[in-house]
């Protein structure tokens, strides 16, 4: 029995491990939280059972090795994880009679910060416990981390770096590739806080939420916690939302916070209840990978059997071929659900699931709906060999450990959407109620086939406000925003015919240059497109073999007989700008946002450029004296660095 059970635990490490690098070191998926949770609780169980425990056993390794790209740095004391339990019964007995604080477990990426002279000198990822990486820049992009303190000597504290739900939808909502967008708000904020570039991170708005001090001055962490956490709120930072508690109100307190999860807008996957008597926590010690001060509550994720109906294959404009599972309806956490991505074709097969099973489903954090198991794992789900959208050949492809299912038609209507998600987009021709998802449908449908169809879609009127998320009122609110659009200027339209390396800029470079005549753009030779500032070779030759397809012209007349083209105005003299190159970066006061400023340097004749090189005339940036990439760049190339004011006094 003990050499069956010892199998199964190098097994189950092999699972874990597996799952726990994709995860924090890919960003990416192969089981739900709740099966890692189940499989983790088997191991314990079995470790505890026989007495052994594997080398490589993730109930001892904290976490996963840092990724390779960030300076490193060794923590000075191990950062552990927490022993966990579902159960508010054994929270209460956890208390022992004593008194402490109860706050949110955040889902993002822990972050150490270190203080000097009153100045944001380190801060450092938690990486496998051991070693984080060093991600300072990043931090002072933070949102709401303070980069200068009243408290001048030594201060070290921990915290969670997080995204917003309505931070992750928003990003996600100016992302027009499918494939390309986020999975989970804890991806996101992984992504953004471990960036080379910092101002990457800054348009992040990561937020920063303290919840440990662990040194002030010669002080080593000592006192009361909920009084420490007061004092850091003092400081400027944003802590954690807490309550003290006891064995009295404990169950006050978790049903106070189940209560606001529904709507707290910032990721969470349980709590944490530490003891408010600090002296007392760290008396009691700890075990190999659990401090013995706190613990995590997760919670009981309420399970709903229901019946497996269908599996939905969505197709996207990658080849990708997306499973989404479609259940008997139930409800769950207070909502009816009847649907769950099941991501790729590693958890199908795991779940071994077939139509008809019987299955368990949760929401992840109460929100997401997922699959927890399969209870019958019949084992006889039919993969598809062809395309939903255009019948071809599909095919099971292996990538980074993950098996995702491709079509294989290069051709295939699904591909178009990036092309026509481009088009409808906001600095293309800006047509309001045309999702991919809805792009997707028109395009299965057969309505749309090439650019000029967008401005017919009127004769499907009767068939549109019959599709799911239409009436006759979104139907003709899309038709208003679709009439709309047809008033345009050439440079909307030539960023949105996606011609390669023609960016919003150059768009508006090239029609300025022809003088916003698309038949001077359209016969121009490589020679005359390699003589516009900021066109060289290749994108020259690219522009000219777009514009000499016979195929695309055609289609092109016949968008341009739907449009009607705004004359751009120049004023005489307006042009001080042109041939000059500039480049933004950090935050601006005068102007909105960056793409303000920018706008207003394209207008008369500049270019704003993402990277600083020989050709900047200046970098706009408001911290002049900071350490990032773009500074430190634009120094070594000898470009001016100024700010906002100064380069509006200068060039506006």
């Amino acid at each position: 029995m003990k050499e069956t059970d010892i199998d199964r635990m190098k097994e189950l490490t092999a699972v874990l491990n597996h799952a726990a690098k994709v995860y924090y070191a890919q960003d990416t998926e192969v089981m739900s939280n709740f099966e890692y949770d189940r499989l983790y609780d088997e191991l314990s169980e079995l470790e505890k059972r026989t007495c052994v425990t594997l080398a490589d056993s993730p109930t001892v390794n904290v976490g996963f090795e840092a990724v390779e790209e960030l300076p490193k740095e060794r923590h000075e004391r191990p950062m552990l994880s927490l022993a966990k339990t579902k159960s508010r019964e054994e929270l209460h007995d956890w208390l022992n009679g004593k008194e402490a604080v109860l706050s949110w477990k955040l889902d993002g990426l822990t972050i150490v910060l270190t203080y000097m002279g009153g100045k944001l000198s380190k801060a450092v990822t938690r990486g496998n416990g051991e070693v984080g990486e060093v991600i300072t820049n990043n931090a002072r992009v933070f949102k709401n981390v303070p980069l200068s303190i009243p408290y001048q000597e030594e201060l070290v504290l921990r915290g969670e770096a997080v995204i917003s739900y309505s931070e992750f939808e928003r990003i996600n909502s100016e992302i027009e590739d499918v494939d390309a967008k986020y999975k989970n708000p804890r991806n996101l904020c992984s992504g953004s806080v471990r960036q080379l570039n910092n101002e990457i991170t800054a348009r992040r708005n990561v937020n920063f939420y303290a919840f440990s001090l662990v040194k002030a001055g010669e002080t080593e962490n000592g006192g009361l916690r909920a009084e420490q956490l007061v004092f850091l709120q003092g400081l400027g930072f944003d802590v954690v939302e807490y309550r003290v508690v006891n064995p009295d109100t404990i169950l006050e307190g978790i049903e106070y916070f189940e209560n606001r999860i529904q709507t707290y807008d910032v990721p969470s996957d349980g709590l944490v209840l530490t003891y408010n008597d600090i002296a007392y926590g760290q008396s009691l010690g700890r075990t190999a990978k659990f401090p013995r001060d706190s613990i995590a509550f997760k919670w009981a994720d309420e399970l709903r059997e229901t019946v497996l109906k269908e599996m939905e294959w969505s197709a996207s404009r990658t080849g990708l071929i997306n499973p989404v599972a479609i259940f008997e309806p139930v409800e769950l956490e207070g909502t009816t659900v009847s649907r769950a991505s099941v991501h790729n074709i590693s958890i199908v097969r795991g779940l071994k699931l077939g139509l008809g099973d019987r299955i368990m489903v949760y929401k992840a954090n109460m929100i997401i709906p997922q699959i927890a198991e399969n209870l019958t794992q019949s084992d006889t789900l039919e993969i598809p060999e062809l395309c939903p959208v255009c019948g071809q050949p599909a095919q099971v492809r292996q990538v980074n450990d993950v098996q995702s299912l491709y079509c294989n038609n290069p051709d295939c209507d699904a591909k178009k959407i990036k092309a026509f998600t481009l088009f409808v987009s906001r600095d293309a021709l800006n047509v309001d109620g045309l999702s991919e998802s809805t792009l997707e449908k028109f395009l299965a449908s057969g309505f749309l086939h090439e650019y000029a169809d967008l401005f017919k879609l009127s004769r499907y009127e009767p068939e549109i406000t019959q599709m799911e998320g239409f009436g006759e009122k979104s139907c003709n609110n899309l038709m208003e925003s679709i009439e709309k659009a047809r008033d345009t200027t050439l440079a909307r339209v030539i960023y949105g015919l996606g011609i390669e390396n023609i960016g919003v800029a150059n768009a508006k470079i090239l029609c300025r240059h022809f003088h916003d005549s698309l038949e001077a753009l359209r016969q121009a030779t490589v020679e005359e497109l390699n003589e516009v500032d900021g066109v060289g070779g290749v994108i020259a030759a690219g522009i000219y073999e777009y514009f000499h397809r016979e195929d695309r012209m055609e289609q092109l007349d016949r968008l341009m007989a739907e449009l009607r083209l705004e004359e751009v105005p120049v004023e005489e003299g307006s042009q001080t700008l042109a041939g000059m190159s500039f480049v933004i970066t950090g935050s601006l006061t005068h102007y909105e946002n960056r793409n303000a400023l920018k706008t207003a340097i394209e207008l008369k004749g500049g270019k704003v450029t993402g990277s600083v090189t020989g050709k900047t005339v200046c970098l706009i940036n408001n911290d002049t004296a900071s350490q990032s990439s773009k500074n430190k760049k634009a120094k070594e190339l000898g470009v001016r660095i100024i700010s906002e004011e100064e380069f509006m006094a200068e060039y506006l």
